[in-house]
């Protein structure tokens, strides 16, 4: 499964203080059972706008690992809470439908 939202910048902060504040959360997450990775994109044309997608083995191994936070997590999150606007957009299956391009 994944969880994904969306992260606005507010004016006066940088994308790249949020993210290095991301990636050090991240780091700490992707050793819970069941995590798989994220990643982090920055909006095309709006640079302040952020998405975020991470990547679960299952949608329990992801709640049971928001239902005991490391205290690290946390903090860094309670620290960039006043720089940006968190909205969640929602946690979907894995895919069922995917097409690739051909192999050559």
């Amino acid at each position: 499964m994944i969880f994904v939202f969306e992260v606005h910048i507010k004016p006066g902060y940088g994308a790249e203080a949020y993210a290095d504040a991301w990636v050090r959360a991240s780091e700490i997450i992707q050793r819970a059972p069941g995590a798989r990775g994220t990643r982090l994109h920055r909006k095309i044309g709006a640079p302040e706008v952020l998405l975020a997608i991470a990547s679960w083995e299952s949608k329990a191994l992801r709640d049971a690992m928001e239902e005991s936070p490391s205290q690290d997590v946390k903090r860094i999150i309670k620290e960039q809470a006043e720089f940006v606007d968190v909205r969640v957009i929602g946690e979907f299956e894995d895919a069922q439908w995917v097409v690739l391009p051909a192999a050559d």
